[in-house]
């Protein structure tokens, strides 16, 4: 937790230093879509203090008040960003609407092009380092918002060109165009990162993170797992909940039946690299899944096995044994 933390106030430092950059380009320019720019930036200081405190919360132990942790805290940081982001593109919006009735004069195009570029590169430099790790670290967080600067950063490569094309050609309405653009893109942005602050507060499927599970599950299944059905997956911050329903012999006692069902959260555990809890309901086997149960020299088989089901992110969710 300490290493997303030093990320966290590493992206703190660059932002506030970044937004200053880009307040002394339109100080310069006059450019209202550099200020689109520089306001986006305020966005970012905000989003990555707030982003320091949720960390910081998710790091505290499980308590009476809170059995799973403190991870969903992490949800409600993506949610300010996501809003923040929203807010600061419709106000640019509106600028850029303003500006194209009543244009502002534009000087020293050069040194802000100069300006912007820079904080372009260390965006964009920042914001992948910070996805990168987010995914060693499994951090919602980060990922966010090194996400975030990542759009900034490829916004400021649109922003660039309308403003060489201004300096080329001396049209200035390209100005208020490009913000009007750009202010679409932030708001757009926005839109995706409340969506998926949302999704998570909801406990909305991760498909993926499903897909993930079945997969590990198929390559080392063993034939006594004869089915996995009602699989979900929750995330708390940095940790996952997973809960499903095992198919095993009818005819294993307790002893083996808990010791199939700790092989399966081992598995889990050492695979997925996140700390993962468990929740697993065993199931006995009935006589409908002997046509694609595995299970060598079965006492009680019905009938031969005939086809072999593969478990994927589409059936291993359902809940139902698979017939």
């Amino acid at each position: 937790m300490n290493k997303q933390k030093n990320i966290i106030r590493l992206a703190l430092a660059t932002g506030v230093l970044l937004m200053l950059v880009k307040f002394a380009a339109y100080l310069l320019t006059n450019s209202n879509a550099i200020l689109t720019d520089a306001m986006e930036s305020i966005v970012n200081v905000v989003a990555s203090g707030f982003a320091f405190y949720s960390i910081h919360l998710a790091a505290r132990p499980r308590d009476q008040n809170h059995p799973y942790g403190h991870g969903k805290v992490e949800f409600f940081s993506v949610f300010l960003e996501g809003g923040l982001i929203f807010i600061a593109g419709v106000l640019i919006l509106g600028k850029a609407v303003y500006n194209l009735f009543f244009p502002e004069t534009l000087g020293n195009l050069l040194e802000g092009i100069g300006l912007v570029a820079f904080t372009g590169v260390v965006n964009f430099v920042l914001g992948t380092y910070m996805v990168r790790r987010s995914g060693e670290l499994n951090s919602l967080t980060l990922h966010a918002d090194g996400k975030h600067l990542q759009t900034d950063a490829y916004s400021t490569v649109g922003l660039l060109v309308g403003l060489i094309l201004m300096y080329y050609t001396g049209w200035t309405w390209i100005d208020a165009v490009l913000s009007l653009g750009l202010g679409a893109f932030i708001l757009f942005s926005g839109y995706k990162l409340l969506r998926k602050s949302i999704g998570g507060l909801m406990d909305e499927s991760d498909v993926e993170l499903v897909g993930k599970v079945a997969g590990i599950l198929q390559k080392y299944r063993r034939d006594d797992w004869i089915d996995v059905h009602n699989l979900r997956v929750q995330r708390y911050g940095h940790e996952l909940h997973i809960d499903c329903h095992v198919t095993l012999p009818n005819y294993y006692n307790l002893n083996k039946v808990h010791d199939e069902v700790s092989a399966i959260d081992g598995l889990i555990n050492s695979h997925l690299h996140a700390n993962t809890e468990l929740f697993i309901h065993a199931d006995p086997c009935i006589p409908t899944c002997c046509h694609y149960c595995r299970v060598k020299n079965c006492p009680i088989r019905s009938e031969p096995q005939q086809k072999d089901i593969r478990w994927n992110k589409a059936n291993i969710s359902e809940n139902k044994k698979h017939f």
